[in-house]
């Protein structure tokens, strides 16, 4: 069954040529113009993933996604223009899990728009998991590949799929750093070009959702310089 797509930027030229890309690969796809009626329709029928743009008349993609992620983790990209630095890092904090920037290749929407789905669905069914275990289980924290759900002493923890895989790499080889490279390939898979910021950001937003659930969340540790570990403990797997 062909996954359903939700584009919405206020440039109809863009929807046009972004669509019939899309549709020849072989994905159904639903645009909009308005966010607000995106928004409405969506709520209706919620697609496998949505491409926003960032900056749009009524209501901008900040605050779409921010409505999204109300009711839903499903993926979603952020078109952004070639100057918004600062809107890219705030919108993968509010739960964005990539970004493209304006003018971009429709060739490198389609590919990063294919690797998300298939993580999606590796987190829907537990297929690939990283250490051939379906559940991993890190002292508190609990990753079930299978479902994908995540849990914090009990408590769940909503992740995106890029977040989760991120979590999941840091988690199975607890004490080893992995450094940004590394984490790009696991979250976003090789041959994706993904900017180190991306993942400092994907970080911070990780530690700010356990840290809702326990303040006293420390166990992804910053080595500055190199990269990101998961403290060291006993890990149990199975």
């Amino acid at each position: 069954m062909a996954h359903t797509i939700v584009l919405v930027d206020d440039d109809r030229n863009i929807l046009t040529s972004v669509s019939i890309s899309l549709e020849a690969e072989g994905f159904d796809v639903k645009t909009y113009s308005d966010p607000v009626q995106a928004l409405h329709g969506m709520s209706r029928a919620q697609p496998d993933l949505a491409v926003l743009d960032i900056k749009m008349p009524r209501m901008d993609g900040m605050e779409l996604l921010t409505k999204l992620r109300e009711k839903s983790d499903m993926p979603v990209i952020f078109l952004t223009s070639k100057d918004d630095e600062i809107d890219e890092v705030l919108g993968l904090r509010m739960g964005a899990d990539d970004y493209i920037k304006k003018p971009f290749s429709q060739r490198l929407l389609i590919e990063r728009i294919r690797a998300l789905l298939r993580r999606r669905d590796a987190g829907k069914t537990g297929a690939q998991p990283v250490n051939g275990e379906d559940v991993v289980r890190r002292g508190s924290l609990t990753l079930d590949s299978s479902r994908h759900q995540c849990t914090w002493q009990g408590k769940p923890v909503d992740l995106t799929v890029t977040e989760f895989l991120l979590l999941k790499s840091l988690a199975v080889r607890p004490g080893h750093v992995k450094n940004r490279d590394q984490l790009i390939d696991a979250a976003y898979g090789e041959n994706i070009y993904v900017d180190d910021r991306t993942i400092d950001s994907h970080i911070k937003r990780l530690r700010k959702k356990f840290r809702a659930v326990d303040p006293e969340f420390s166990e992804i540790e910053t080595l500055y310089g190199v990269g990101y570990r998961y403290r060291e403990g006993n890990a149990i797997a199975g």
